[in-house]
Order: C-alpha cells, then sequence, then structure tokens
C-alpha cells in the first residue's frame, strides 16, 4: 500500500496571520514576541502543556501568564493556524477522491492535533500523527519510524511533502520518498 504523507503548517495551511494578535494579547512588542514564539516553539511541539509554553514565552518578553491567559494564547494560536490553503485542500479533496491513502505527519503541539481532527476536512486522511503526541519532532528519524508503524507501512510505499529542507532529509534518512513543498501545483504536477 502506497502512502502520500503531508506536513500541515505552511504546506496545508497558510501561515499563521494571529502572531501580532498574539503579541498583543501579551503586550509585548512583535519583533520580541516572535523570536520568544519561535525559540521555545520545539519543546511544545514535542508536548509541552499550553502553560509551560506561554510561560517560557511570557517569561522572554517580560509577560506574567496565567491559566486564563495561556488558555487564550492557545485559542488565538490555534486559530492562526486553522487556515487552509485552497489549493492544498482541492489536491487533497482530489486524491482522496481518486483512492490514494493520505497521511498527516506535523510537528504541532497537542492542542493544534486535538482541533484538527475535529475538523470535516481531517477526514480526508486515513492517520493523523502530531509530534505533540508521540513526544518527539521532526526531523528526528523516530518520529517517521512511528508514522511508518502507525501505518503499516514500508519506508519505500511512502511519500512525504514538508516546506523544510531538514524534515525532508530526515524522512530520506529513514527510507522515505520525500520533496520539499513548492505549492500544491507542483505537487499535483510531480504526483502526475
Amino acid at each position: 500500500m502506497n502512502w502520500i504523507v503531508f506536513d500541515y503548517g505552511d504546506v496545508l495551511s497558510k501561515p499563521s496571520a494571529a502572531l501580532p494578535d498574539l503579541a498583543a494579547a501579551m503586550g509585548a512588542p512583535l519583533p520580541e514576541f516572535l523570536e520568544a514564539y519561535w525559540a521555545h516553539r520545539i519543546p511544545y511541539d514535542a508536548g509541552s502543556t499550553p502553560l509551560e509554553y506561554w510561560q517560557a514565552v511570557g517569561d522572554a518578553v517580560g509577560a506574567p501568564v496565567d491559566e486564563a491567559l495561556s488558555a487564550e494564547l492557545t485559542r488565538i494560536d490555534v486559530e492562526g493556524w486553522g487556515h487552509l490553503e485552497p489549493s492544498s485542500k482541492a489536491l487533497l479533496e482530489a486524491l482522496s477522491e481518486a483512492g490514494a491513502n493520505l497521511a498527516l505527519l506535523s510537528n504541532a503541539p497537542i492542542a493544534f492535533g486535538e482541533w484538527v481532527r475535529a475538523q470535516d476536512w481531517a477526514r480526508l486522511f486515513r492517520v493523523t500523527l502530531f509530534s505533540g503526541d508521540v513526544l518527539c519532532v521532526k526531523p528526528d528519524a523516530k518520529i517517521f519510524r512511528l508514522l511508518l508503524d502507525e501505518l503499516g507501512a514500508e519506508p519505500a510505499d511512502c511519500l512525504f511533502f514538508d516546506d523544510r529542507e531538514s524534515n525532508v532529509e530526515g524522512a530520506r534518512a529513514v527510507g522515505l520518498r520525500a520533496h520539499v513543498w513548492n505549492g500544491a501545483d507542483a505537487a499535483r504536477a510531480w504526483l502526475d
């Protein structure tokens, strides 16, 4: 059985437009906020709690974060990443209608994985695997092996698309066929 595996952020989704709103909610200048947001993201994507993440970001920008603010920041963050690119959605729908086996592998916190699985379009995927759920992130070989176990597939049975070269190289190191995402049209042409 062959599988087509997609990353989520900046592949299927539009880039988050919520980052200025998050900075404003913390009362932090956007450049400082962005630095802290990304600097602490890997542990969050690897399973730390929203409160731990937002408190780390808050500490970096001098903003105290309690449970209520953490919940609000998490809501804004999830909504910000929650917009599929129409061309990516159309590609997924066409592949699904053609009978392709689709999977989603994303570095994302637990809260985001829960949100995705509740969306109607998530039914297009036979498997969804998020780093927060398995406590490791791409490009670690472990997450690709966990994916293969979940799919019941051999590495050569999988084609993986990701926007980051390091993740593509990580997938290739485990034996998956992998390509850097250059948009739905380029992926469609490659698949054809």
